[in-house]
């Protein structure tokens, strides 16, 4: 897969070289590139940004700078582009699509993907309507909050869809049992010692039954997930949950009705 990602801050993602993305980068799994977009501008001020049309408080980001970063990316962009293919433009955005595991999963499968890293009170929407004629582009929020720019969300959705690619974690499997993977969240995990200051492992993890520990740790997904995201709860498939699962949802909150998961008592969003 190759990766390209625009701001004005480069150094801001120098974090993109430590660890699993950076190893996997240095040994050309990830084809990791980040481009300053200031070096695409004309002037000796190198500038980026502007008055809004129109008033308001703030500056936006021009589109010049921006046209020539992501033509100079298109071109050299590795998507075969016949049959209307183009590589993927995502756009931090808290007006964007919530980035969820499952778009981790499908940005994964692309051979391309480019990160336009806003700034200021954003950039000329006209961009976002230029980009469109060589990209798909897709606004996308890491959550219901703003940030000063785009590099923090970028840093978070490289790494959650760079460690999908085949080759950048060690152990795959360790990737089918983590949180949201299933549409829950992960199980507790335990390590040596067996007694840590007064606290005990669970007694199960102990005992070699593979089929207990397998529901202990069912069990304990659903509770921990009815306690921390309810919503994640309602949304599971009743058809997919045997006794066991059930039973733990019932303790935990939930009944089966309607061949719906619901809430036996109205939850506080709160």
């Amino acid at each position: 897969m190759r990766i390209d990602v625009v701001s004005i801050f480069p150094e801001y993602l120098a974090a993109l070289d430590l660890s699993l993305i950076g190893k996997a980068r240095r040994e050309n799994v990830l084809d990791l590139n980040v481009h300053d977009l200031r070096d695409y501008t004309h002037d000796r001020h190198r500038t980026v940004d502007d008055t809004p049309y129109g008033g308001g408080a703030g500056m936006v980001m021009k589109p010049e700078p921006w046209a020539a970063a992501l033509g100079r990316i298109a071109v050299e962009s590795p998507v075969d582009k016949t049959g209307g293919n183009k590589p993927i433009l995502i756009v931090p955005s808290p007006a964007g699509a919530v980035f969820t595991q499952e778009m981790a999963y499908e940005l994964a499968e692309a051979p391309h993907l480019a990160f336009a890293c806003g700034r200021y009170e954003g950039i000329d929407e006209r961009v976002i309507e230029f980009a469109a004629e060589s990209f798909d582009v897709r606004p996308v929020s890491i959550g219901d909050y703003v940030l000063n720019g785009g590099e923090v969300a970028v840093l978070a959705m490289v790494e959650a869809i760079g460690r999908l690619i085949p080759g950048v974690v060690g152990n795959p499997e360790s990737l089918v049992e983590e949180s949201h993977s299933d549409g829950l969240l992960e199980y507790p995990v335990y390590t040596k010692p067996a007694s840590w200051e007064g606290h005990e492992v669970p007694e199960v993890l102990l005992s070699g039954n593979h089929g207990k520990i397998a529901r202990f740790r069912r069990t304990k997904q659903l509770e921990r997930t009815a306690v921390r995201r309810p919503d994640l709860i309602v949304q599971l498939d009743a058809s997919k949950l045997n006794r066991h699962d059930r039973d733990a949802l019932w303790h935990s909150g939930f009944a089966i009705v309607d061949g719906k998961v619901v809430a036996k008592e109205p939850v506080d969003p709160a």
